[in-house]
């Protein structure tokens, strides 16, 4: 067995892999990436390694896989081949076809077909410049024709290919060979298939002669020929730096581990007495071959025993112990990466340790880089293949690492053995070397990238834009390259008001709203490139006429008197020529009005303005790019004219009342107010009432002194200044006059005391009101001479001739209110009454009542004030509210009730509330239960009055009883129904109708709000067979259901012969029948009334009009009218007389109709019960107008 190495010793040394030299015979099946790949064998350093042999095996002539001779054998049995490919021989440069042929008799459809090289290389993804595959389908003979064309064979070419077939669950598959014979000009030492390679798979290019491979395996030669490296004395004598770049070469994963081993090796070793020969610190081997430890004993009968990471070692077919005299040694087979731990072996109390360094196999790069050359922007992609899969590779530009960085522009591509370096848009700055670096080698290339010959595909065009308007400059190159704008020789950079575009190979130049500097020269210059697209840019500016500061319409509005200087700021590019004109007649630079005239502007001048200067001039600009015009309106305004004298119209205690006027001339501006002054009239001092402005033309002066003669006066106000004062208003003298309380009245009467109620007075003073006396003077004095009988007449003075001293006070103490109660007075007697106002200036005159006041308690008849629209039918909806309230007089304690229908009401269903003047029903949820007659009725002692409501509460309709068809004619059908049996309790007002198909059922509307119970329904269409339903209608709606016809009705296609029905003729005839009748009335003495009653009946009857049951006749204070149906009796200011009963009469020929009512005339008189209401005598009852 050969001795261990120390150190650079390992078991198995790798040795360059010699050319292999390939008979025409030999076919291989490489990799799939690289087809001309040879086996490499790895000759044993002692002699007793075996080779190291490739994962993939080369096949010759006609040998292949055990696998596939069984597969062969299998697709024999199958008959979808009716024609194999045969084996075929063809010499470098030459071209063959292998054909295979399918018939698809029982195919359905064409069957997949695939093309292999060796076992598994599918040829489709191969196929280009040297191999073609074609197929074709011969529709008479029904057969698959496939065609493997191979052009300009090569030497690698040769080898095992298989076609296979197959069509769902049938597969067949064929092999054969091709020979390649080799070319008389080949090199013996040189395998030069090896050189041929596929630069690209399934380019255009694919297969192309490539050196690079003989100077690849050059270079891997004499790498191979240096002397082995011992990466434990690198990592020594290595600056700590480099660490990581010997880790990267020599393939050490755990740096961090073999420092700290590394460390401990470092560490001083004592000579022992046990081992004359220790162990070195360290060994290295490659992955998968032998160590050999060896330690030399001083005593050889010590135990030895060897340790791994602490853990012992015990013999195996991995571990194998020797002896040899005083030697003991330790073979470790089969290195792996597991093997990499610290070693040592004890002999007694003394060890031995030492380090073992397992190291990967190199990587190579079994496929160098290319020089590439490109243009700028062009994607570039520079690759490279090595010896394993997802091997660690490092790429170098011009020798500075490049990062695989996602913010990089340089992305790095691993396929399996292929690495690629990928730059997506290279740019001129690219140029460079580029290197690839592996444990076992490198290869470098140069990337050249050149600009593209630059072409102008869009020019810059001249333009000439208005100002204010976008310039937009565009041109389009032929590269996409950035570049730079310039005007006028000068860089332009983008900014908010500049806008710079590129997109692709368009670039734009835009400025949103041009200025007069915008105008110039502009150039494009793309970068890289000595070439610069130019254009000009003109910028006009028209004249313009800047009129903003002006007022509405342009107008400017100056003081008479002033001077006037209106400036206009003008632009325009050149200076525009401005002219002024006032009419027909032009303004010039000199005179009381004069233009002048500046690059920017315009004036107008106007020395000392005058009222004719008022009116419009027109200025107008022109230059050579267009002309404005515009007119002003110049207003000369004054102050105004002074108003009339004012006159006083009301004067009081300090006050009065004052108006005038306008100034017939406001000064060319509106008035705004007025100022208003007053002075004694012996005084010559006048004093400003008013601080603010009085919009109206009247004002009420206050705070004057009573008996002292003012005068007032006024000035008018506008927006220029105040007026002169206007003429003194004639003279007058404040009075301090209190006017009486008013509209005294009697507000109740008992047996011992009477109410009295009046109004404050019309006119109170500056004094104010302290409170009211009311007096009053018993029967027997003397007032029953001369009673007034006007019940509407206010006293001032009393009715007789009473002594002051008789009258008595009521009240010692003032009161503030206006209602008051005399008490204490004897039962029976009669008293007049009478009120006087009481202010610091004294008793006002008093107000009397009219008639004498009798002291006992009146019995006031009841009578219901029925409101009118109660007087008819109230008709409420189902769910409704019913709220009725209705006034009543009658005193004292009027007792109310109610009944409905002659029953007492159902308080738990129907609520009553009874007050002195009125009483209220309220049903919360009306429901049809409650229709019916209410009665009411108001007593008093023995006195009674009635009345009568009636309620009707509705709800929508049942449907009709039953609908029927009566006939079907041609398009038409004829219905008829009859009215249902609940209407609702409200009349019927229509019926609705509808239709319906009998296949879709949808329904249709035909006809709404119709009156009859019989239709005929027209343009159905023939041959549909239809439904009808019909609803009936109230005021409240339709019925919730419809009544649908039992059967259908079709409408045939073939005609039918119309039988018209026998119509008997309509009785029109009727005998009178009055269709609303007559209500009682109250009419008011000196009104007209009018009585109002419908009637109908054929032939037409004859009105009577009766009073009393006595005909009206030729009475001018009576007409009658009738009009379609509408008698109406007018009563011409009626008086008490004119009460009675009035009947109307309608005769005709089938008989005779009458309705009556009562109709009550009342006088109205002011004031006697009532302070300001009216009440009414009719007879003996006395009525109060609220009962209206």
């Amino acid at each position: 067995m050969p001795e261990p190495t120390k150190k650079d010793e390992t078991e198995t040394q790798s040795a360059p892999p010699p050319p292999e030299q390939k008979t025409p015979q030999d076919g291989g099946t490489g990799k799939d990436k690289d087809e001309d790949d040879t086996s490499v064998s790895t000759p044993p350093a002692d002699g007793m390694s075996k080779p190291a042999e490739r994962k993939d095996s080369v096949w010759s002539i006609g040998e292949g896989a055990p696998e596939e001779s069984e597969k062969r054998d299998d697709s024999q049995m199958s008959t979808l081949f009716i024609e194999k490919p045969q084996s075929g021989s063809v010499s470098v440069g030459g071209n063959i076809t292998f054909i295979a042929k399918v018939e698809a008799k029982d195919l359905l459809r064409k069957p997949n077909v695939k093309w292999f090289k060796g076992k598994w290389m599918d040829l489709a993804s191969k196929a280009g410049k040297h191999l073609q595959l074609k197929e074709s389908f011969e529709r008479h003979t029904k057969i698959h024709t496939f065609e493997m064309h191979i052009i300009k064979a090569k030497e690698n070419f040769a080898g095992n290919y298989r076609c296979e077939v197959s069509y769902k669950d049938k597969f067949d598959s064929c092999s054969f060979d091709l020979e390649v014979t080799e070319s008389s000009q080949a090199a013996q030492s040189i395998d030069i298939r090896s050189a041929f390679k596929r630069s690209g798979e399934g380019q255009e290019d694919a297969g192309e002669l490539d050196f690079s491979g003989l100077l690849k395996r050059r270079e891997i030669k004499q790498q191979e020929e240096e002397p082995e490296v011992d990466v434990w004395e690198l990592l020594k004598n290595a600056n700590p730096s480099e660490y990581e770049k010997i880790a990267f070469q020599y393939g050490i994963t755990d740096l961090r581990g073999m420092l700290k081993r590394l460390k401990r090796m470092r560490r001083e070793v004592k000579k022992s007495a046990a081992f004359a020969k220790g162990l070195d610190p360290a060994y290295q081997v490659d992955k998968g071959g032998k160590v050999r430890f060896m330690v030399e004993l001083a005593d050889p009968t010590v135990e030895l025993k060897w340790y791994k990471n602490g853990q012992e070692i015990r013999p195996s077919a991995k571990y194998i112990f020797e002896h040899k005299g005083n030697q003991r040694i330790l073979f470790i087979n089969n290195c792996t990466m597991a093997d990499d731990a610290r070693y040592y072996v004890t002999a007694g109390d003394e060890k031995c340790s030492t380090e073992l360094f397992v190291r990967d196999p190199p990587i190579l790069v079994t496929k160098s880089l290319e020089d590439t050359s490109t243009y700028v922007g062009e994607r570039v992609e520079l690759s490279c293949e090595v010896s394993e899969e997802n091997a660690n590779v490092k790429w170098f530009r011009n020798g500075v690492e490049l990062s695989d960085d996602p913010h990089s522009r340089y992305r790095i591509k691993v396929e399996g053995k292929k690495h690629t370096l990928i730059i997506e848009e290279a740019a001129k700055n690219d140029n460079a070397t580029y290197s690839v670096m592996t444990t076992g080698g490198q290869s470098e290339a140069k990337l050249s990238v050149d600009l593209r010959p630059l072409k102008i595909s869009l020019a810059l065009e001249d333009q000439t834009v208005r100002l204010g308007q976008e310039i937009h400059l565009k041109c389009e190159i032929s590269e996409n390259v950035e570049g730079k704008w310039y005007k006028n020789g000068q860089l332009v950079e983008a900014s908010d008001r500049v806008k710079l575009y590129h997109k692709g190979r368009i670039h734009r130049f835009v400025i949103a709203s041009s200025a007069v500097d915008d105008e110039g020269e502009y150039m494009f210059v793309p970068d890289a490139y000595n070439i610069n697209i130019p254009c000009k840019v003109h910028v006009v500016d028209p004249p313009k006429l800047h009129l903003d500061g002006l007022g509405e319409n342009n107008t400017v509005t100056v003081v008479a008197g002033s001077k006037l200087r209106l400036e206009i700021p003008i632009t325009g590019e050149p200076t525009p020529k401005v002219v002024w004109s006032r009419g027909d007649k032009g303004i010039t630079d000199s005179g009381r009005i004069r233009a002048e005239t500046y690059p920017d502007s315009s004036c107008l001048v106007i020395d000392a303005a005058e009222r004719e200067d008022s009116g419009p001039f027109r200025i107008t600009l022109k230059n050579e790019a267009g002309e404005d015009t515009a007119l002003i309106n110049i207003k000369v305004v004054d102050v105004p004219d002074p108003p009339q004298a004012p006159n006083v119209t009301e004067v009081g205690e300090d006050w009065c009342v004052m108006t005038w006027e306008p100034p017939a001339n406001d000064g060319g501006s509106p008035i705004l107010g007025y100022f208003i002054e007053r002075k004694k009239k012996q005084s010559s001092r006048w004093m400003r009432l008013n601080f603010e402005l009085i919009k109206e033309t009247t004002f009420e002066p206050k705070k004057m002194i009573e008996g002292v003669a003012y005068e007032v006066r006024v000035f008018a106000v506008n927006a220029i200044g105040i007026s002169k004062p206007s003429m003194p208003s004639k003279s007058f003298v404040p009075l301090a006059v209190t006017s009486p309380p008013t509209l005294l009245a009697v507000d109740g009467v008992t047996d011992t005391s009477v109410t009295m109620k009046w109004r404050p007075p019309d006119h109170i003073g500056a004094a104010g009101l302290d409170g009211y006396v009311v007096e009053y003077c018993f029967e027997g004095n003397g007032f029953s001479q001369g009673i007034s009988t006007d019940l509407s007449e206010e006293l001032l003075e009393p009715p007789f001739h009473v002594e002051a001293d008789e009258w008595i006070v009521a009240n010692p103490e003032l009161t503030d209110k206006t209602k008051f109660t005399i008490n204490g007075l004897p039962t029976g007697s009669k008293i007049l009454v009478r009120v006087k106002a009481v202010n610091a200036a004294g008793e006002s005159e008093p107000r009397y009542h009219p008639q004498p006041i009798l002291v006992k308690e009146v019995i006031e008849p009841p009578k219901i004030r029925l409101p009118r629209h109660l007087k008819q039918t109230y008709t409420r909806r189902v769910g409704e509210t019913v709220n009725l309230v209705i006034p009543f007089q009658g005193r004292p304690r009027a007792k109310v009730s109610w009944e409905k229908n002659g029953s007492p009401i159902d308080k738990n269903h129907i609520n009553i509330r009874n007050t002195e003047n009125d009483t209220i029903i309220f049903i919360r949820k009306a429901e049809r239960c409650h229709s019916g007659e209410y009665d009411m009725k108001v007593e008093v002692e023995n006195l009674v009055d009635k009345a009568t409501i009636d309620i009707q509460i509705v709800d929508r309709p049942g449907p009709p009883e039953i609908v029927i068809i009566d006939d079907v004619w041609g398009e038409n059908v004829n219905l008829s129904w009859k009215p249902p049996k609940d209407d609702g309790n409200a009349a019927i007002t229509g019926y609705t109708i509808q239709k319906a198909d009998k296949k879709s059922m949808e329904w249709f509307t035909v006809m709404e709000h119709y009156h009859r119970t019989s239709a005929t329904i027209n343009e159905l269409i023939i041959g549909n067979e239809y439904y009808f339903r019909v609803f009936a209608e109230n005021m409240c709606g339709l019925s919730e259901d419809a009544t649908m016809t039992k059967e259908s009705a079709l409408i045939a296609k073939d005609g039918k012969v119309y039988k018209y029905p026998v119509y008997n003729d309509f009785d029109f005839t009727e005998r009178p029948m009055f269709t609303q009748p007559l209500v009682n009335t109250f009419a008011v003495a000196g009104y007209n009334a009018t009585l109002n009653c419908s009637v109908r009946g054929n032939p037409k009857p004859k009105i009577t009009w009766l009073k009393n049951k006595v005909i009206i006749m030729n009475d001018p204070r009576y007409r009658m009218f009738s009009n379609q149906g509408v008698c109406t009796l007018e009563i011409r200011k009626p008086s008490p007389y004119d009460g009675g009963t009035y009947t109307c009469r309608a005769v005709n020929t089938l008989g005779e109709a009458e309705v009556e009512c009562k109709l009550e005339v009342k006088v109205i008189y002011q004031g006697v019960i009532n302070p300001g209401e009216p009440f009414f005598l009719a007879g003996n009852n006395q009525l109060h107008s609220k009962d209206f």
